[in-house]
């Protein structure tokens, strides 16, 4: 009877590690490298032109997905927006709504906010991994930088960064996007 008992369990437990193998890249893509909020990521790409998989990779490496995220620095929410950050993409949106700082907690007005200064970044670079860089460093930050033969060959694309979290921060968004979430099925 125990001989029969540990056969069945080995074969539920094979029948489990086959269909975890079969689908391990559903499995991580729901888990590893998730995509909440689809319905304000997606209406923020439409909005911005900004791809939404970009949206993604910036939520997860800024939050983890956590709406109530606070950075060291005071940053909000899942896209962490600092106070001048918001400040500046609302002056730039000409948005006149009743929005303050407190409701950058809200997934809807943060992602719509951040893929906005997404937005801005990338028309300033022309370039994903340095909007990436403006994003965590801020525009003046990298524009010294693109200044410096030592990070920018042509004084437009960063080909380095003298800051190892922000080049560490870029590695992960890029990682993030390229490889995981630019896999659109």
């Amino acid at each position: 009877m125990l001989k029969k008992l540990g056969s069945v369990i080995a074969i539920i437990l094979i029948g489990c590690l086959v269909w975890v193998i079969f689908n391990i890249e559903t499995i991580s893509k729901k888990y590893i490298f998730p995509t909440e909020y689809s319905g304000y990521v997606e209406a923020a790409a439409y909005e911005t032109g900004v791809d939404k998989y970009l949206i993604y990779a910036v939520i997860r490496t800024e939050s983890g997905f956590n709406e109530k995220a606070v950075s060291d620095v005071g940053a909000r929410g899942l896209m962490q927006l600092t106070e001048d950050a918001y400040e500046w993409v609302k002056f730039r949106m000409g948005d006149e709504r009743e929005i303050s700082y407190d409701d950058m907690f809200d997934p809807r007005y943060n992602i719509e906010y951040g893929s906005y200064l997404i937005k801005l970044l990338y028309e300033e670079y022309n370039d994903a991994g340095t909007a990436a860089a403006a994003y965590h460093s801020g525009r003046g930050t990298v524009s010294e930088w693109l200044k410096d033969p030592d990070y920018s060959s042509d004084g437009k694309t960063l080909d380095d960064m003298p800051e190892g979290k922000t080049k560490h921060y870029v590695k992960k968004v890029m990682t993030a996007y390229t490889n995981l979430y630019n896999d659109d099925e």
